[in-house]
C-alpha cells in the first residue's frame, strides 16, 4: 500500500494521462475530421495535463524525502531534473506549450499544436511503462499505442456535440461513420500494441495472476473488452441508425459516449496505479 505521497503520485498522473491525451487526441482529430470548436477543450485539458506534469515532478522530490519539504527543495528538484523525470517533465511542458500556441497560431496552427501533442505524448517514454528498458521496439509500440488512444479520446467530446442536438445529426452520423473506418484499423493496432507491451512487461502466466501488477493488467483488459463493446455498439447500430435518420439513436449515442468516457476514466485510473508502481519500486 504506498503512502500519502505515492496516492498523490497516482492522482497525477491519471490526471497527467487524463489531460494529455484529452488534449493531443481533440487536435488530431480536429486536424483529421476539419473540426471546429475544440479550442476551450484544449485549453481545459491542456492546463489539467501542464499542472499535473509541474506536480508529479515536485512529488517525485516529497517521495524522495519522505515528506513536503522534497517539493520545494532546490537541491532536490536540481537532481530530479537531470533524470529522466526532468527530462519527462521538460517535454511536457514543452509540448504542451507548443500545442497551446498553435491553438491561436491560425494557418498551420493546427498542425503546430499537434507536434506539440506528439512531443508531450514521447514524453511517457521516458518514465513509466517501458522506464529503463532498451528496447526501440517497445518504445514505439508504447507511443502508437498512446496515440491510438488519444484519438479516440479525442473524438468523444465533439461527437457527443454533435449527437446532442437536431440541427447537427447528420454531422454526428457522418463524423461517427469515418471514425468507424479508421477504428477498423485503430483497433487492432490498440490490441496488438497493448498485448505485445503486456508480454513484454509481465513475462509469464503466473506473474500475470499471482502479483498486484499483473491482476491490475487484468482490470484494464477486461475494461477494454468493455470499451470495444461500446465501440462496436455506435459503429454497427447506433451510427448507421442515425444516418437514417432515427432520432433514438442520437440519444443512444450520447448516453454511450457518456458511459465510454466512465470506462476511459477507469481505464486511466488503472493505467496510473500500474505505472505508478512501477516507478515507485525502482
Amino acid at each position: 500500500m504506498p503512502d500519502i505521497w505515492g496516492l498523490l503520485a497516482i492522482v497525477t498522473k491519471f490526471l497527467l494521462y487524463l489531460g494529455v491525451l484529452t488534449a493531443a487526441g481533440t487536435v488530431f482529430t480536429a486536424l483529421l475530421f476539419r473540426l471546429s470548436h475544440y479550442r476551450s477543450l484544449c485549453l481545459t485539458f491542456g492546463g489539467i495535463g501542464l499542472l499535473a506534469a509541474i506536480a508529479a515532478f515536485l512529488l517525485r522530490g516529497a517521495n524522495l524525502t519522505g515528506d513536503a519539504s522534497g517539493m520545494t527543495d532546490p537541491e532536490m528538484l536540481g537532481l530530479l531534473w537531470i533524470t529522466p523525470v526532468g527530462t519527462a517533465l521538460l517535454h511536457r511542458i514543452a509540448g504542451l506549450g507548443l500545442l497551446v500556441i498553435g491553438l491561436y497560431a491560425g494557418g498551420i496552427g493546427l498542425w503546430v499544436s499537434a507536434v506539440g501533442g506528439l512531443i508531450a505524448i514521447w514524453s511517457f517514454v521516458h518514465i513509466g511503462h517501458v522506464a529503463g528498458r532498451d528496447a526501440s521496439l517497445l518504445d514505439l509500440t508504447l507511443i502508437l499505442h498512446l496515440i491510438v488512444a488519444s484519438f479516440w479520446i479525442g473524438i468523444l467530446t465533439p461527437l457527443k456535440r454533435l449527437a446532442s442536438s437536431p440541427q447537427t445529426w447528420s454531422d454526428a452520423a457522418g463524423l461517427g461513420h469515418k471514425f468507424g473506418l479508421l477504428a477498423t484499423v485503430m483497433v487492432p493496432l490498440l490490441i496488438v500494441a497493448g498485448g505485445y507491451m503486456g508480454y513484454e512487461l509481465v513475462g509469464s502466466v503466473n506473474t500475470l495472476i499471482s502479483m498486484g501488477y499483473g491482476q491490475a493488467l487484468i482490470l484494464k483488459v477486461v475494461l477494454v473488452c468493455g470499451l470495444l463493446a461500446l465501440a462496436a455498439a455506435n459503429k454497427l447500430r447506433f451510427i448507421p441508425r442515425l444516418r437514417a435518420g432515427d432520432p433514438k439513436a442520437a440519444a443512444h449515442l450520447v448516453t454511450s459516449i457518456y458511459v465510454e468516457w466512465l470506462v476511459i476514466l477507469a481505464v486511466l485510473g488503472t493505467t496510473a496505479v500500474l505505472t505508478s508502481n512501477l516507478t515507485l519500486a525502482t
